[in-house]
């Protein structure tokens, strides 16, 4: 299925000259004279690579032939990541490059979703919710009870998010990976 300019929205993925991308930015232009367009910012599957893209009314991209597929997150051996397929138990190892920012949010044993281009793993998308325990956090101070104010926490993952004061190491939290925001405190 080929996409045209009035088709384009963030998180499609489309395809050109053969690179599978997702639109992370849209923006639809009409100038005062002349035609619309869509600016765009893509990122690429493969390099994870962000480059901005304009179409105009006739351009046509291609649907990429992407496959998402469930696994589970084994472990990190430095160089690369190791993944299981839980319906054959193949294993799929990917380079840190591949992986990308989502090593922030996975921890062994999560089941993620691999993508896959043309048969061939090009990236992992963490789910958008996970539960990540804060291994390193200042200690709360007396006084510390202002509303919106946030401290700084290591998750066991390594990722370094803001969390309100009332947060203290040990905790298990709720993060929104896409925002790599805090949600709330797990009882």
């Amino acid at each position: 299925m080929a996409y045209s300019m009035g088709d384009l929205k963030k998180g499609l993925k489309i395809e050109i000259d053969g690179i599978p991308y997702r639109i992370v930015e849209y923006q639809h232009v009409k100038p005062g004279k002349g035609a619309a367009f869509v600016r765009a910012k893509i990122k690429s599957f493969l390099d994870g690579k962000v480059i901005e893209k304009t179409f105009h009314a006739g351009d046509k991209c291609e649907e990429p032939n992407i496959v998402e597929k469930q696994m589970q997150f084994l472990y990190h051996d430095g160089d690369s990541f190791q993944f299981m397929d839980t319906e054959n138990y193949e294993q799929l190892a990917l380079t840190n490059d591949q992986v990308g920012d989502t090593s922030k949010w996975i921890i062994d044993g999560m089941n993620v979703s691999v993508l896959f281009h043309n048969n061939k793993a090009i990236s992992v998308d963490a789910p958008s919710v996970v539960e990540l325990v804060v291994t390193e956090t200042p200690p709360n101070f007396k006084g510390d009870t202002s509303s919106g104010s946030k401290k700084p926490a290591t998750l066991a993952t390594g990722a370094v998010i803001q969390v309100p004061y009332h947060v203290l190491e040990g905790d298990t939290i709720r993060v929104n990976t896409e925002l790599g925001e805090y949600i709330e405190k797990v009882k």
